[in-house]
């Protein structure tokens, strides 16, 4: 195998608050508990906002991620502003590995996902796979993304990203 030099860079990011919440989408106090949690509104079916470094993505009709400054103080924010309600919240941060793809990440990611990134939204995340595993993907930039995966594939993750940035489309 040749050592081709990367056209994208690849780096695999410090741990990150991460929170699972599920809950259903018309569960009384859920808008309140996102916002208290990260700062951010609700997101809109398969889109993720943004505000002061923290982040809520939608994941499916009643799971949402949310990426936390401090997991401790949002967990309890979410436990006030969901009180008595059905929700189920869990720390995942330590579940996920967390990539970033700066410069033609779209390229090294259309080889590993069926994403059409010419139609990907600049707030949009998706849930897909990158070759066998299942991952979130959304854009962090010009032609820049993050790869959230489970950590236990990190390993496989980071072979097929490194490999990817050092095969061009042809």
């Amino acid at each position: 195998m040749h050592n081709l030099p990367a056209f994208s860079e690849i780096t695999q990011s410090g741990p990150l608050g991460m929170i699972t919440l599920r809950a259903k989408p018309d569960c009384v106090g859920l808008d309140a508990a996102i916002k208290a949690a990260t700062g951010c509104a609700r997101p809109d079916q398969r889109q993720i906002n943004h505000a002061s470094g923290q982040s809520a993505g939608w994941m499916s009709p009643d799971e949402y991620l949310l990426i936390v400054a401090d997991v401790r103080a949002a967990m309890t924010a979410i436990d006030q502003a969901l009180a008595g309600q059905h929700y189920l919240a869990v720390d995942v941060s330590d579940a996920r590995a967390v990539f970033d793809i700066a410069g033609q990440g779209a390229q090294v990611l259309a080889k590993l996902s069926p994403i059409d990134f010419d139609k990907l939204g600049p707030t949009e995340l998706r849930r897909t796979r990158a070759a066998q595993v299942a991952v979130a993907i959304w854009a962090t930039g010009a032609d820049s993304y993050r790869l959230i995966c489970f950590r236990s594939v990190a390993d496989y993750v980071m072979g097929l990203l490194r490999h990817s940035a050092t095969t061009e489309l042809v």
